[in-house]
């Protein structure tokens, strides 16, 4: 099983493909700029106590006041307090943990109003970005997530992840790290950590002490609203939390995220810095590597499957609902059990699929096809587990209901990514009427004969929809070769899914595009 990690630059951010066995299982769109990214830590200020919901409304400089419940304080609320007054009013303060006193825990069933106060300063952490019409959630109880630990400052104990299930190797760590681990820092030890050595353990605790107390410098002169500790890119996240030895290749179009995520992986895994790889071809990234076909196919509200079915998904405010379609599979089996058994086989995985690819969070509902037998229903729900184990969000999938419903539960900690794949006609503007769409061909030659012969261009290149492309390239006398006995100049064409039929690019022998009257 292979995985690829596409990365195109785009003109305010980058596009981030995850490909497994060249199927999209994963996309991100991350922007220039964007803040209040999970795992960012702030300097806040409390705006407003709400007893009534015994949480409090923070400013971090968002549009909207994020919210922080008194659960999401932490019982070391009084120690991390105690380090941001140090910090903002101490010129001398380094930052480290090993002499501070741990203050007394704060009552599990306390108010907020006993804790905080308006205009109090405090330090918190982004645990859901802005969704919606609701600002940022927050927390009190810091992490600093690495490649194989995550720090927790103002606490003692070193946890496990429950994925690793030997006893023997839980054992190992817990010692290990114990060992290793600064003073007044917790430690939780993540799955990627089974059978590593100490010295890589060893390592990546120190770059994250290190995060830390460079946070702690930024502290000591931050000002309310400012991002005391930020999360990595988009790219180097997704590789830190996903990178293992099946990852074949990281391919990059951009010379700048190139050498940010060729640093990140000399220092994660030396070993694996040869698959990552520079980009330069002329056609685009998304498109050599077949992403962009993917991308407009999957974000549709129907999603087709291989066997003939279909998938209905619609979004509302409350909760998504799925509905699975039996299409022109129903002439294929046997039986009614066994076509349904067959088409809800092949949409659990679809599902699974596109609850990680469009980040659907919340509440879920999936109208399986009925099934009478209780052996097929058990084989879906185990199916569907399955399916979404390597799922990085936390979930619960509960057995088929007697109505052939499932219900998902899946963490939701960013906005849904949705893509518009409905067009307007570039042509007809909506109206659905058009006229002489089929002069295109026309319109591109006689701009090409221009350029050639008016212009003296010496070598172009144009970018066109893969139905015109096919039409300049079919036959063995092609509209191509008659163009090169023409001009005496071979001109490039280069397929582009993204552009409308009646859209094209002419570029010169640079690659920038020359704009045509």
């Amino acid at each position: 099983m292979s995985n690829e990690l596409i990365i195109n630059s785009t003109q305010n951010g980058c596009r981030i493909a995850l490909l497994k066995d060249k199927s999209l299982v994963e996309f991100h769109h991350e922007e220039d700029g964007n803040k209040f990214t999970v795992g960012d830590i702030y300097l806040g200020t409390v705006r407003k106590v709400v007893q009534g919901l015994n949480a409090a409304f923070i400013d971090i400089g968002y549009e909207k006041d994020a919210f922080l419940h008194y659960l999401d304080l932490g019982s070391n609320f009084n120690s991390l307090q105690g380090y941001t007054k140090r910090a903002l009013n101490r010129k001398d303060f380094s930052g480290k943990l090993d002499k501070f006193h741990i203050q007394p825990e704060i009552d599990k069933h306390g108010k907020i109003s006993d804790v905080l106060s308006k205009n109090q300063q405090i330090l918190v952490q982004v645990v859901k970005e802005p969704i919606s019409t609701k600002g940022p959630r927050l927390s009190c109880e810091l992490s600093i997530p690495g490649r194989y630990l995550v720090l927790v400052p103002f606490s003692n104990t070193v946890n496990v992840s429950k994925k690793i299930t030997s006893a023997e190797e839980r054992k190992r760590l817990l010692r290990l790290v114990s060992s290793i681990k600064p003073e007044n820092f917790g430690v939780i030890i993540r799955t990627v950590a089974e059978g590593k050595e100490v010295k890589e353990l060893d390592a990546d605790l120190r770059n994250l002490t290190k995060l830390w107390l460079d946070g702690a410098q930024t502290l000591k002169t931050a000002k309310p609203k400012d991002r005391v500790i930020g999360e990595m890119g988009k790219a180097s996240t997704i590789l830190r939390d996903v990178l293992n030895e099946s990852f074949d290749n990281i391919h990059i179009d951009d010379q700048e995220i190139y050498d940010e995520v060729k640093n990140y992986i000399h220092k994660i895994a030396p070993d694996k810095e040869k698959i990552v790889k520079l980009f330069n071809g002329k056609a685009k990234i998304f498109e050599v590597f077949g992403v962009e076909k993917q991308i407009k196919s999957a974000f549709g509200q129907s999603v087709s499957l291989k066997g003939g079915g279909y998938l209905i998904i619609e979004h509302t405010e409350a909760l998504h609902v799925i509905d699975v379609n039996s299409g022109n599979k129903s002439n294929k089996e046997e039986g009614q059990e066994a076509t349904a058994l067959s088409v809800n086989i092949e949409a659990a995985k679809e599902i699974a699929r596109q609850l990680r690819l469009r980040d659907m969070g919340g509440i879920i509902v999936v109208d399986f096809i009925d099934m009478k037998k209780m052996d097929n229903k058990k084989l879906i729900h185990k199916i569907m587990k399955d399916e979404m184990a390597p799922d990085r969000s936390k979930f619960t999938v509960l057995p088929l209901s007697k109505f052939g419903l499932m219900q998902i539960t899946r963490q939701r900690v960013r906005p849904e990514m949705n893509i518009t794949t409905k067009e307007v006609c570039p042509t007809c503007n909506g109206t659905g009427k058009i006229s002489a769409s089929i002069m295109i061909s026309d319109q591109i030659e006689s701009n090409i004969d221009y350029l050639l012969t008016q212009q003296n261009e010496k070598d172009i290149t144009v970018v066109l929809h893969p139905f015109i492309y096919a039409f300049f390239t079919k036959g063995t006398m092609s509209r191509r070769l008659k163009w090169y006995l023409r001009y005496f100049k071979w001109i490039k064409l280069i397929q582009d899914s993204s552009l409308a039929v009646t859209e094209f690019q002419i570029l010169n022998k640079f690659g920038e595009e020359i704009e045509l009257q």
